[in-house]
């Protein structure tokens, strides 16, 4: 039996939103809500992204930023930037998203299914600077945005933006990439498209670096409250879920909290980590299949909470800390918790 529950603070989504909009204006910052909003659901993550200004959302898929896209009830622009088939780039279309679009074929379904329904698609096109995560190679990226303006003279499509993604493995590599980012925006241009934003860089590389905001960063761990692993705490910004777990058992050899590993908490963490306890952090000795064994405290008592990652209030790891008490990132912690776990939203996401 799950005996735990995603403790999601929506005022501290909120702050986190308002502190990465106010580091990256004057570009505007798009609210990242892959994977369900990072765990923490897509229509709460909009609904607190709005109240904090936030005016873009973007995702992967078509059905979750088409939740966003209702959730935001036109009051934000969204984003998919997913390759799909023709079917369902019509249900993207119909929906009025912004269609991410780096592959020539996908042009052709997103054009076809626009004019199909009558409608201007907005697009953006994705230029290859190095990553190879998709996009359109430099060498055919002349005669891509050739045949994007004439779609756009036949009203079929709008080039709203130009994108990419980078690596941010080293300064030398991303101004690599930088510049190749910067030659095809002037290719795009030289082919008459006059696209609305630039988007490059996503958390990490935007909060160090002004030059790579250009209009518009994609920002998804930051405004969860996510830091990035090896990297420093980052001010405004605090984690805004934590895994809470209740006591279950207390015997001589310490108290087992109801959240073991088929529910999300990882088995590496025995040993690791410790757990915030109400009296302070307490070390967390094993991990099973359905429950986590956490050293004791006087006065453990069945039905206490115990918070495994969080904010760090109560002595536990924040969910970056377990990342690299595991061996990855902060947004593995998050992702791995089951859906089976409610998510229990405290606090009024009007409340900063």
């Amino acid at each position: 039996m799950i005996a735990g529950e995603l403790r999601v603070d929506r005022a501290r989504l909120v702050a986190n939103i308002r502190a990465v909009r106010a580091r990256m204006a004057p570009a505007e910052a798009l609210v990242v809500i892959k994977d369900d909003a990072y765990a923490l659901g897509v229509d709460e993550v909009v609904a607190a992204g709005l109240v904090a200004g936030a005016r873009w959302f973007g995702g992967i898929d078509v059905p979750s930023a088409l939740r966003a896209a209702r959730a935001a009830d036109g009051r934000a622009r969204v984003i998919a930037w997913m390759t799909v088939p023709e079917d369902e780039a019509r249900r993207a279309v119909a929906g009025g998203l912004e269609l991410g679009v780096g592959d020539e074929d996908y042009l052709e379904r997103v054009a076809a299914a626009a004019r199909a329904a009558g409608v201007t698609a907005r697009v953006h096109l994705k230029i290859d600077t190095g990553l190879h995560r998709n996009g359109v190679r430099p060498e055919r990226w002349r005669a891509f945005c050739a045949r994007a303006a004439a779609w756009e003279s036949t009203g079929a499509v709008r080039v709203a933006g130009i994108w990419s993604h980078i690596a941010e493995a080293s300064d030398a590599e991303d101004d690599a990439s930088r510049s190749a980012f910067d030659a095809a925006v002037a290719v795009a241009r030289e082919a008459g498209l006059r696209p609305e934003v630039r988007h490059l860089a996503a958390s990490a590389a935007a909060w160090a670096r002004p030059e790579f905001r250009y209009e518009l960063v994609r920002v998804g761990a930051f405004c969860y409250g996510i830091r990035s692993a090896d990297g420093p705490e980052i001010a405004g910004i605090a984690p805004a879920a934590s895994l809470v777990a209740r006591v279950t058992e207390v015997d001589d050899d310490g108290v087992i909290v109801g959240m073991g590993f088929v529910d999300g908490y990882p088995s590496t963490a025995a040993g690791r980590v410790a757990a915030g306890t109400p009296a302070g952090a307490r070390a967390v000795e094993a991990v099973d299949a359905f429950a986590a064994r956490i050293a004791s405290w006087p006065g453990a008592a069945v039905g206490d909470e115990v918070v495994l990652f969080g904010t760090g209030a109560h002595g536990e790891p924040t969910p970056t800390d377990l990342g690299e008490a595991i061996g990855t990132v902060g947004e593995e912690p998050l992702l791995r918790v089951s859906r089976l776990v409610p998510r229990v939203y405290v606090g009024s996401a009007a409340a900063r």
